[in-house]
């Protein structure tokens, strides 16, 4: 029996109205408390246009706590692959991976806000392969060998290569699923674990039972492998010393996070 990890994943949202420089101290005092704690892992991404989700990259982000922690791994959770050129975010997390000491988790995943693909002008419709395709490529970078070039319909390299190759020997990657079996197919195509943000619904917790297997027939059918062990299933959590206490001491703030951005914000991004 494998031991079960814990970790956390910070989306992050700050309410509109509270200062974000303070917030982002705030978040990164977060990690470092984690890590004393002796969590195992630490997740954030990125989003653009909605005013509660503020870290714009997640790399930047990590960087900084990197210097705050010394165990705790460090998770892209998730950097959105159609708003950026692969070889660009390949440099970005050998860099990264370097300067955490090896503690990258790279996590990917299309895109979920509409308003940002609205935003950058990206179809909705090619995100999906868009995410696909640029897997492969930083994967054929982090793998270091001869130069290659490639050009397709949103990015183009000319005799590609990596100045510096990632710390570690085997980057972790990792890929967003919510409630479609897009996102764990994906992953089986890869090999890639899974981050299972849709959980924390309804609709998501009983999609569960039968995602994994999604995962494992892509990775048949590609010559890959996945393991249970690199699927992370995400779940809201306050803990009290009672059941009433914690729904007392959650209330006000689940209330202000459901009503002004899950129906106020993300129904009409």
């Amino acid at each position: 029996m494998r031991d079960m990890k814990f970790g956390a994943f910070l989306a992050p949202h700050h309410p509109i109205g509270e200062h974000p420089t303070l917030q982002l101290r705030s978040d990164l005092d977060l990690v470092e408390h984690l890590d004393r704690l002796g969590l195992d892992e630490f997740w954030c991404g990125e989003h653009h246009s909605t005013g509660w989700e503020v870290i714009a990259s997640p790399e930047l982000f990590l960087a900084a706590a990197a210097e705050r922690t010394h165990r705790i791994r460090l998770g892209t959770g998730v950097v959105s692959l159609p708003y950026h050129h692969p070889f660009m975010v390949a440099q970005r997390l050998v860099q990264l991976d370097h300067q955490s000491q090896g503690r990258l988790i790279f996590g990917s995943g299309p895109g979920a806000l509409p308003s940002d693909a609205h935003t950058l002008g990206v179809d909705p419709m090619v995100l999906r392969d868009r995410q696909d395709e640029a897997m492969g490529i930083i994967r054929r970078l982090f793998e270091g060998g001869d130069r290659f070039s490639y050009e397709c319909e949103w990015f183009k390299l000319n005799e590609a290569k990596l100045q510096l190759l990632p710390l570690q020997r085997d980057m972790e990657f990792a890929v967003a699923s919510m409630v479609s079996p897009s996102g764990m197919t994906l992953a089986g195509k890869h090999g890639a674990g899974v981050l299972s943000i849709g959980s924390t619904t309804k609709a998501g917790l009983q999609a569960l039972p039968l995602q994994w297997s999604f995962a494992e027939e892509s990775a048949g059918k590609h010559g890959r492998t996945v393991d249970r062990s690199m699927w992370r299933v995400v779940m809201s959590w306050h803990i009290a010393e009672t059941r009433d206490k914690a729904r007392q001491e959650a209330k006000e703030g689940l209330f202000r996070h459901n009503n002004e951005y899950t129906v106020g914000t993300l129904a009409t991004s």
